[in-house]
């Protein structure tokens, strides 16, 4: 299909690609991964022609058509509707259509055999292209990426980048190309539509080819993945889960290698100095050192996902509630986001806010953080409480003329140098990178100075909107790494769901233009909304005659919420007595496996009874969490 054979592309003196090779196979689904600056998107480039080899060839089928979803597709203008430009994509269909108008209008004046043939053959052409059934099928991929009826009828024009750019998506997906290069194909998405973005990419027959950030959606779609990394491209026969764990095997072989190398490199290293000296030996010397000039050496591993260790500071501690909203109402011309909602932020939670764009995420974290006053009912503050708020605007607030380090310390003037430089090594500017120029930063680099910010802020609440925009995996990894190191409290919207996975222990839900609480991970919410679709509340068993009366005597809204509000504070506890059992779990395994217990009968003995005590203590509040969970759910069902 494709045949990258030797690539090598240079920019200046810097080789992006040497020497790489990789064929792509009809039907396969595969993810590019690399950080930032590997030429991801140069490769794809590449492929299309954009771009020409320093040297070596790629080779692709004669009849081969590729739909190529790039950032550049931002730029394209139109006054013509979404639902038109989206159907631009049947090129063949939409001439013979136009053709068949001009000779219907003909035959009103001229009904000649010639005319009336050609019209047949342009008709039978059309049904064959299925051409009766385009502005069904453009119609279907719109709705799926988040288009109403309404929108599907308004000018490209009046909608904004980001919806132009799922207008591009929906036209390259209506051509039904061979393959399919998508470059960051999600960045522009919400939730609902990534998901049906991966059920349809799933179903795709051609190939794909996609480069993303988003590990849970290259989970979900390929079966191969090609990283490019110091100008080589490796290829692994599995989605992204199945890189990692293959590359750690690969990895750890590589490393035992290496060391294994190093060890014999320096035995003859000893050799050769010792013998160097004696006339006798002086020719097997030089002949150990022709050896050792001769051998292949075997890289050491580098390690392209540090662990991090942030030192967050707070001045104070916040009480325990940080946010209380009662009976708030917030709407815009014809259209209401929230109506007498209710919700409380208590300090320790992680929250993550998600739902479908439009939905009011943002709406209501400007909200939260008192950006936005214009709303009916309370959003109180609680006692002690500092925050910071995150959102994309906020690179703007950055100072061009300032270099990263001074940016930060302007901003903490708190923390050492050392300290702050230690914050901006974790977030990948070492060295003389702290030096840099605010205004020479790419996005990506400009969003992590703003999160260091953020996170250097003697603030106990973050309010992040969309933190991931613009990182690749290794910065998500380690604002992931900063935010379960992070003693306080904080709210956050992405739709990265493996970055959300990972740092919420809450999910936030806006529905029925109510605050809806999930207690527990993302994943777990995603099985329960699962398990939801498939029982709909219309589907519920309805009560029998008799028991018509206990029904009508269900408890008040009111009262339900109040009931809501007590069991979501008992979890809350309850999260806090696991976290401490666990702690103390912990710490008894650390005491088992000290030597000086292990070789003490009664020691060992002794504290095997407090481990096991403890671990069944673990397991009845963990049922009594999961049971209480329950009653959440029914409640709020």
């Amino acid at each position: 299909m494709i045949a990258i054979n030797n690539l090598t592309f240079e920019i200046g003196a810097r080789a992006l690609y040497d020497e790489a090779n990789w064929h792509i196979k009809p039907g396969e689904k595969i993810g590019l991964i690399g950080a930032n600056g590997t030429g991801k998107t140069t490769l794809l480039k590449l492929i299309v022609g954009d771009y020409k080899p320093t040297s070596g060839t790629i080779s692709k089928s004669k009849e081969l058509t590729i739909g190529y979803l790039n950032q550049d597709l931002l730029s394209y203008a139109s006054e013509k509707s979404i639902l038109h430009v989206a159907m631009e994509a049947f090129e063949r269909q939409n001439q013979l259509h136009s053709e068949i108008e001009s000779l219907l209008q003909k035959l009103e004046s001229d009904y000649s055999e010639d005319s009336l043939n050609k019209l047949s053959d342009k008709q039978q052409e059309f049904e064959a292209l299925d051409g009766y059934s385009i502005e069904y099928k453009a119609h279907e991929i719109l709705a799926g990426l988040g288009f109403s009826d309404e929108d599907q009828q308004r000018k490209l024009s009046t909608f904004s980048g980001g919806w132009r750019m799922r207008v591009m998506l929906a036209k390259i997906l209506l051509q039904a190309p061979d393959i399919l290069l998508l470059d960051e194909p999600t960045n522009h998405l919400d939730l609902p539509s990534i998901q049906w973005l991966e059920d349809y990419l799933r179903n795709f027959e051609g190939a794909i080819v996609i480069v993303s950030h988003d590990r849970w959606f290259l989970d979900k779609v390929i079966n191969r993945t090609v990283e490019s990394r110091k100008g080589k491209l490796t290829v692994y026969a599995g989605n992204y889960t199945f890189y990692l764990e293959e590359k750690s095997l690969r990895e750890e072989i590589q490393r035992g290698e290496f060391k294994n190398q190093q060890a014999k490199i320096r035995q003859e290293e000893r050799l050769i100095e010792r013998f160097r000296a004696k006339a006798s030996k002086a020719k097997m010397a030089q002949s150990r050192i022709k050896m050792l000039d001769k051998m292949e050496r075997i890289d050491d591993v580098d390690d392209d996902n540090p662990s991090v260790n942030f030192n967050f500071k707070f001045s104070k501690q916040s009480g325990r509630n940080v946010i209380a909203i009662e009976g708030l109402n917030k709407s815009y011309p014809n259209l209401e986001i929230l109506h007498n909602a209710h919700a409380v932020i208590e300090k320790g939670d992680k929250i993550a806010l998600i739902g479908a764009n439009g939905r009011g995420k943002s709406t209501l974290l400007r909200i939260i953080a008192g950006a936005d006053k214009d709303f009916t009912g309370k959003s109180e503050t609680g006692y002690n409480v500092t925050q910071t708020f995150f959102a994309q605007h906020q690179l703007e607030s950055l100072h061009l003329d300032s270099e990263i380090l001074q940016e930060l310390q302007s901003f903490a003037p708190k923390h050492t140098d050392t300290e702050l430089r230690s914050i901006l090594g974790s977030f990948l500017f070492t060295g003389d990178d702290v030096f840099k120029k605010i205004r020479v930063l790419s996005g990506g680099e400009k969003s992590r100075v703003a999160l260091a910010k953020a996170l250097t802020a003697d603030a106990n609440f973050l309010i992040l909107d969309e933190p991931t925009n613009h990182l690749d995996m290794q910065s998500v990894n380690i604002l992931i790494q900063a935010l379960q190191q992070y003693e306080g409290t904080f709210i956050a919207v992405s739709h990265d769901r493996y970055f959300l996975d990972n740092i919420a222990n809450k999910i936030w839900y806006i529905e029925d233009k109510q605050i809806k609480v999930y207690p527990g991970t993302y994943q777990e919410y995603e099985e329960w909304q699962s398990k939801r679709k498939l029982q709909p509340k219309a589907a519920a068993p309805q009560p029998k005659k008799e028991e018509k009366k206990a029904v009508v005597k269900q408890e008040p809204t009111e009262d339900r919420s109040k009931q809501l509000k007590k069991l979501n504070q008992d979890l809350n506890r309850m999260e806090q007595q696991i976290a401490d059992l666990e702690k103390e779990v912990k710490q008894l395994e650390v005491q088992l496996a000290d030597d000086g217990v292990y070789s003490n009968p009664n020691k060992l003995k002794e504290t095997n009874n407090s481990y096991q005590e403890k671990q069944s203590q673990l397991k009845g509040v963990q049922q009594q969490w999961e049971n209480l969970a329950e009653q959440i759910m029914e409640l709020e069902a």
